[in-house]
């Protein structure tokens, strides 16, 4: 069954009839709704939409990436995932142009491959600052603590490194019923040293009946066409790698979305979709990369530590099953 194609494509329509027009920082131009959710059961199929073809490799690679807590272009290029180019190419010129007078930029693609083939290129120009990967796993905060640096009754200020994700699957684990299963990207402190501040904020996870886990992502900013079916396809895939983690079964995703809009560029392409008939909703298959192991080397080895695993994903160890899917729809990204 495949239900989140059609509601997918009722939100397309909803922007078409309800939407208002207004500006944005691309200049584009959009026409917008404020605060929608779309739903999806996993147990229906694993949510990447059929309506168009999707880019799987681009999808779980981005994840990836942010589970890794990587900030630097460098990784998605390696997996020829280009969805982060336009925004780390701004933010190149921008600095060129205010710090560098004088200096003529590259090209966008000179750039692109000079970051991919160039490591000390890449650790100059392909970081993107505080972004996702770097909130998820080590926000950076200060924490009041008992007792003076100089041994006098008192508080100080302490800073300290957290590991969201690691926090979060040991809380699964340990106080499933928690109501504070969370991780959030929206670190205020660190809004102006990223290249783009989060539009997908932060997401809440949930357990039902001790066994079946539930994810909700929030979402401020939602690019209906081009990046939402994305979004959706990524945080399916984060609950699976969750679920699969603290042993649970995946259950319920949810998006709850704020400023949901189509760029002006993106109305025809979303008409065109509206009106196709969706497949059935493919599987996924997650594979550890020491599958291959003999048990013994496994022991000898010894089970990896959270962060080792996933540090030891690769876009191969997902594997997408009886996904069809109509023809893609070429729209142009607005960054």
């Amino acid at each position: 069954m495949n239900n989140i194609d059609t509601r997918y494509q009722a939100l397309l329509q909803d922007i078409l009839d309800n939407g208002v027009e207004k500006k944005d920082r691309t200049g584009t131009g959009t026409i917008s709704v404020f605060g929608r959710q779309i739903r999806h059961k996993m147990s229906e199929g694993f949510p990447l939409l059929t309506t168009k073809k999707m880019h799987w490799k681009s999808i779980v690679t981005e994840l990836l990436w942010f589970l890794r807590g990587d900030t630097n272009i460098k990784f998605l290029l390696d997996y020829d995932c280009h969805i982060w180019d336009g925004d780390a190419y701004k933010n190149y010129v921008t600095n060129i142009l205010h710090n560098h007078r004088g200096v003529q930029p590259n090209s966008k693609e000179a750039f692109i491959a000079k970051i991919k083939h160039e490591d000390g290129y890449a650790n100059v120009w392909g970081d993107l600052g505080p972004i996702y990967g770097k909130q998820w796993r080590s926000w950076k905060g200060d924490t009041w603590v008992e007792g003076n640096t100089d041994g006098t009754e008192g508080f100080y200020l302490q800073s300290e490194t957290i590991d969201q994700i690691t926090n979060l699957i040991n809380d699964l684990k340990t106080n499933p019923d928690s109501r504070r299963l969370m991780v959030n990207a929206w670190n205020v402190s660190d809004l102006d040293s990223m290249t783009l501040p989060p539009c997908h904020y932060g997401f809440q996870c949930y357990v039902r009946e001790g066994k079946y886990l539930s994810l909700m992502w929030n979402q401020r900013s939602v690019d209906t066409f081009l990046g939402l079916p994305f979004n959706i396809a990524s945080y399916g895939l984060l609950l699976e790698i969750i679920a699969k983690e603290v042993d649970m079964i995946p259950d319920e995703l949810i998006g709850n979305l704020g400023d949901v809009h189509l760029y002006s560029n993106h109305i025809e392409q979303a008409k065109e979709q509206i009106w196709r008939t969706a497949y059935e909703l493919p599987k996924v298959k997650i594979t550890e990369r020491n599958w291959y192991m003999h048990e013994a080397v496994k022991k000898h080895l010894g089970e990896k530590t959270l962060d080792e695993k996933l540090k030891s994903y690769r876009p191969d160890c997902f594997e997408l099953i009886g996904y069809e899917s109509h023809p893609k729809i070429k729209a142009p990204l607005s960054n």
